[in-house]
């Protein structure tokens, strides 16, 4: 795919000029087409270093784009009205232009999962694997009512994840600026004073200085270090596989956020699990659509090594438990669904049991960041304050009246 600048002409003869990713010049005359627009001219975008503005759809667009359909479809309107009508109402925005072009393309002849299939920005496989699940087996209704659900939640859990993320974010900026502070301007200031009582300085308060006379010398760096490393982060996981399962190992075995983040990857794989499974999809084609989303690699080797064993004739229990994913309460669960022969509602209870886990567990880190940032930023201007103050607080009792 590749970003493109046109030029074209609407029905009213109108110039019209913008940006549109397509597969190719031809591609992206036929996608203009479909909106009713006539291709001018065109070249291909490469802006400096590389970076394109990639247009996108909200997870809220998303939301009301499958609640409207579900609903619209299970009052008995068509497809096509129902995107038409949906198509209306968001004309000048880039979801718009989506539908426009699904319209067009379900009138001549293509499935409404194959129109998802041209925009992979959009709709995710699993996305696609669903409705296209909906479309075989008659119940696209009963589709699109659990992704809306699915992706309510998935905003939600998102919302609660980043309000609990706010917090320490927001207090480690602090505590950068209170040290860079402290060490550039206060502490040098302070340090005159110290050194001139001719007194051996204890450890800690020779460390301050150490600290002190590093900020004040390598300052630029020092400002510069935090973006350089999350550049240099970034790109080693991008293009170091190896060091990219560590850090995903190292995340999970993070103090209370690790076990959290465990929970939120797992809850997402056993709801999307369980909406494959429950729409007719066979367990390890379930599967192997669901090992991407958990964006974990030490979680999704372990869910290869699962889907594996069951491919050659493991118990769906059996293989969760030799893969040691789940605790025992959710591999009785399955067990019991598989017993049953209903383990797509076994599944179900799984991911309603994950859910309601992980929204007390972010309850509880969001009572728990406070005072853990409150006793770090203490500890810090604790020391500064112990390493200046001690020196001073040893002379005076050293001096004799």
């Amino acid at each position: 795919m590749a970003e493109f600048r046109y030029r074209a002409v609407n029905r009213e003869g109108k110039i019209v000029a913008g940006t549109q990713t397509s597969h190719s010049a031809r591609d992206l005359e036929v996608k203009l087409k479909r909106l009713n627009l006539q291709l001018l001219s065109c070249h291909e975008y490469k802006p400096l270093l590389g970076f394109v503005q990639r247009r996108k759809v909200s997870r809220r667009d998303l939301i009301n784009y499958c609640f409207y359909l579900e609903q619209m479809t299970r009052s008995g309107i068509p497809l096509v009205e129902a995107l038409e009508d949906l198509q209306e109402s968001l004309s000048t925005s880039y979801l718009g232009e989506v539908i426009a072009i699904q319209i067009a393309e379900i009138n001549e002849g293509k499935a409404f999962s194959e129109t998802l299939a041209g925009f992979p920005g959009i709709f995710s496989g699993t996305f696609i694997s669903l409705i296209k699940a909906g479309e075989k087996s008659g119940e696209l209704v009963s589709v699109l009512k659990d992704l809306t659900e699915t992706l309510i939640w998935q905003d939600e859990l998102i919302a609660q994840t980043r309000k609990a993320l706010m917090l320490p974010m927001f207090m480690a900026v602090v505590v950068f600026c209170v040290v860079f502070f402290l060490m550039t301007f206060l502490v040098p200031q302070l340090v005159t004073f110290i050194t001139s009582m001719g007194q051996e300085l204890p450890v800690y308060t020779k460390l301050l200085i150490v600290v002190s006379d590093f900020f004040v010398n390598y300052w630029p760096a020092v400002l510069a270090s935090p973006f350089a490393l999350i550049v240099i982060f970034r790109q080693l996981l991008k293009h170091s596989p190896r060091f990219r399962f560590q850090v995903d190992k190292l995340k999970l075995k993070i103090w209370v956020l690790g076990p959290l983040l465990e929970k939120i990857i797992l809850s997402r794989f056993v709801n999307y699990l369980a909406l494959l499974y429950r729409s007719g999809i066979p367990i390890i084609d379930s599967l192997k659509m669901t090992e991407i989303i958990v964006e974990n690699k030490v979680i999704e080797q372990a869910l290869r090594n699962v889907r594996t064993m069951i491919a050659d004739g493991a118990t769906v229990s059996l293989a969760f438990e030799m893969g040691e994913i789940f605790p025992k309460l959710v591999l009785s669960m399955i067990r019991v669904g598989e017993k049953t022969g209903d383990l797509g509602a076994s599944l179900q209870n799984v991911s309603y049991f994950y859910k309601r886990d992980v929204d007390e567990l972010i309850a509880n880190v969001q009572q728990m960041i406070e005072p853990a940032m409150t006793v770090v930023m203490g500890f810090i201007i604790g020391w500064v304050m112990l390493s200046v103050l001690g020196p001073v607080y040893d002379l005076i009792g050293n001096i004799k009246i």
